[in-house]
């Protein structure tokens, strides 16, 4: 199988593509093809020449942290839970994440997910519950990784200074249903942040692997 991935020193040089060749199993994730790439202290490309260890980043290879995310055959997806007996090319083709700076390699800075939802006081704060309590969406939207799977596959989020995109909108919804003291500033943040420029084409919902259903946390949002 070859491998191309397409790797950058530092975020102030270029990017390049590198190519590899795999002739192991297919019953393999992406992360554990990573693994034995970088296995060896002499890393040789296709062409023999000797390289750097692939960077890329991964924390619990069970898709619980997201760390792994990544842009695999142009499909934005989790490296430890893509698997290649279920590609359908003999190429393999890993690109970062195009929506945030690349730091290394495969490895971005998605810190602007963080830095809005603390611009905007989105954060439970003291725990408020009420009589009718959402809990199903409201666990399903807990499960959020902040992968930023959903933004990179978003035709709308761009860098993330204006439309914040549906990791905002859940976490909008979760906090506001928790603690009713702060709904009225949440809301308006939704609106300007969210509600303006989703075209709704929902393919943030096709691509989450925690399978959060967003848009029913945009439903109950737009609703107040």
């Amino acid at each position: 199988m070859k491998i191309k991935v397409l790797r950058q020193k530092t975020p102030e040089t270029e990017p390049y593509w590198e190519c590899f060749t795999y002739n192991g199993t297919r019953e393999i994730s992406v992360a554990g093809l990573l693994d034995q790439l970088n296995f060896s202290d002499d890393i040789v490309n296709d062409l023999g020449q000797k390289t750097d260890r692939i960077g890329w980043d991964c924390s619990c290879l069970q898709s619980i942290c997201g760390a792994c995310a990544m842009v695999i055959n142009e499909t934005p997806a989790l490296a430890c839970e893509t698997f290649l007996r279920d590609l359908k090319s003999d190429e393999l083709v890993l690109r970062p994440l195009r929506k945030f700076p690349v730091i290394h390699d495969l490895i971005v800075d998605r810190s602007s997910i963080h830095d809005n939802l603390k611009s905007s006081n989105i954060f439970i704060g003291e725990y408020h519950p009420t009589d009718n309590e959402e809990h199903d969406l409201q666990y399903s939207v807990a499960k959020c990784l902040k992968c930023g799977l959903c933004l990179e596959i978003c035709p709308n989020y761009t860098n993330g200074r204006s439309f914040y995109g549906a990791v905002y909108a859940n976490d909008c919804y979760l906090v506001s249903s928790r603690n009713q003291d702060k709904a009225g500033e949440i809301h308006c943040a939704y609106g300007e942040h969210f509600a303006r420029s989703c075209s709704k084409s929902l393919s943030c919902m096709d691509i989450c692997p925690a399978h959060i259903k967003t848009l029913s946390s945009i439903a109950k949002l737009n609703r107040k």
